[in-house]
């Protein structure tokens, strides 16, 4: 019998990567295939649900190099600390993990996440395969991909910022976009830097680019590039633990208690940072539906979010919680729709979950996928901002609605939902894809 591929899947260390990974990693798994996960130290000591509990998956921590009390929530700060620190010790790490594997498995493919293409290059050294997971969808890739030919057209300067406003497309049947609304757009010239650099390292080391999409939902974005492999949408079981927050499962007993579709959820990932006016506006909205509403407000992280509610919200109309089982909710009959910020992990949830989508991007790649939300798809609405660059709670109660008021978004949810989940079956496209990636990895 012959033995399956051992790979090395290293994540740059925030939910919106460690995450999808860790999906990736029990799928691979499922399949037989040998993983060890490389978390931060940091990372891991402070995981609140002790990682996966699948055999073929075993956890191994490097340092980031910063202290335990340093911002790692400065992204200048994090990258620079882990690529002057991890690529001298991954090489060793590699060693030890082959030396103490008994039967001969040793590691023949590193799999990262967008801002680790440092660590496919270490792997390149050593003679191992490289692949990239990428976080994002597609299109934002492609858009990354793109930015030296956009750069030499003069359409963004030497920094990413756009030298007039204008809309473009990347490539035919992908969303037209505004050069103000670039995925990277307002990121400063340190982190667009970094884009440029790490997008030349995944060119010459990353031999796939896989895709948490399928052909059906961006048709427009293979014909790009070869490498591009879509294998989503990635639905591992979620007993696996892989979050690294602590998830408030009474809010599923609470569902349970709930009449069908007749719920709103609203969280907006692990990242967004909101405006105390905003979120203001945002609660007293919820308390004007006339639905109930389940909400996730993160915990203080860093000292950077630290919300208080206004003196006129009643809240129980709902339920907050701090950190939720996102698929688990989206697939939840009770649920009716979804306010959502549009990440991309989040977006293709809803996708396979089949719910409606109530837009809110804040940053980068979220604005292109909302107009594939509502301009492609058409699953969904966005909340606009008033004059004064809010979005208002009236603003919010007329959205929502008029979204579970329109049959045909909810037709086309349906249709959605059925051609992703046609993907990862047997004989799908994203299963066939998968099987391919795994015997290229054990050539």
């Amino acid at each position: 019998m012959s033995i399956l591929p051992h790979f090395l899947v290293i994540p740059f260390p925030i939910l919106g990567h460690v995450n999808p990974l860790m999906q990736f990693s029990q799928v691979l798994a499922n399949y037989g295939c040998k993983i060890t996960f490389v978390h931060t130290e940091f990372n891991h000591n402070r995981s609140k649900t002790g990682g996966p509990r699948q055999e073929n998956i075993k956890l191994v921590t490097l340092p980031d190099g910063l202290e335990p009390e340093d911002d790692r929530s400065d992204l200048k700060k994090i990258m620079s600390s882990m690529k002057s620190t991890m690529p001298n010790k991954l090489p060793k790490l590699i060693e030890d993990i082959n030396a103490l594997d008994a039967n001969n498995n040793k590691i023949n493919c590193i799999i990262g996440t967008f801002n680790m293409g440092w660590a496919l290059e270490v792997g390149h050294k050593l003679g191992i395969k490289g692949a990239l997971l990428c976080p994002a969808s597609a299109t934002s890739l492609a858009c990354a991909v793109g930015i030296p030919k956009l750069i030499e057209d003069e359409i963004v300067d030497s920094e990413g910022n756009p030298t007039k406003k204008q809309e473009i497309q990347i490539s035919p049947n992908i969303p037209i976009i505004d050069t103000t609304t670039f995925p990277w757009h307002g990121l400063g010239k340190f982190l667009f830097e970094h884009i440029v650099q790490e997008i030349q390292t995944i060119i010459n080391f990353g031999e796939w680019w896989i895709c948490n999409t399928t052909y059906d939902l961006e048709p427009g974005v293979f014909s790009i590039s070869q490498k591009f492999l879509p294998i989503g949408p990635l639905m591992s079981n979620d007993n696996n633990k892989s979050s690294i927050w602590q998830e408030d499962t009474t809010c599923l007993d609470w569902l349970d208690k709930q009449p069908p579709q007749s719920v709103i959820y609203v969280s907006f990932g692990s990242l967004v940072v909101m405006d105390q006016n905003q979120f203001n506006e945002l609660a007293l909205g919820l308390d004007l539906l006339d639905k109930t509403f389940l909400w996730v407000v993160r915990p203080s992280n860093d000292n950077k979010v630290n919300y208080t509610y206004p003196n006129d919200f009643h809240g129980n109309k709902g339920k907050i919680v701090s950190w939720a089982p996102q698929r688990k909710i989206l697939n939840h009959p009770s649920i009716a729709c979804f306010i959502s910020h549009c990440g991309w992990n989040s977006t293709i949830e809803g996708v396979h979950a089949g719910v409606p989508f109530l837009c809110w991007p804040f940053i980068s790649d979220q604005f292109l996928n909302k107009s594939y939300i509502c301009d492609v798809w058409k699953i969904g609405l966005e909340l606009e901002k008033d004059d004064n660059g809010f979005i208002s709670r009236h603003e919010i109660r007329k959205k929502v609605d008029q979204v579970l008021g329109d049959d045909d978004i909810k037709t086309k949810c349906l249709k959605m939902k059925k051609i992703t989940i046609n993907n990862i079956e047997e004989g799908g496209k994203s299963s066939h894809n998968l099987k391919k990636f795994i015997s290229w990895a054990n050539y």
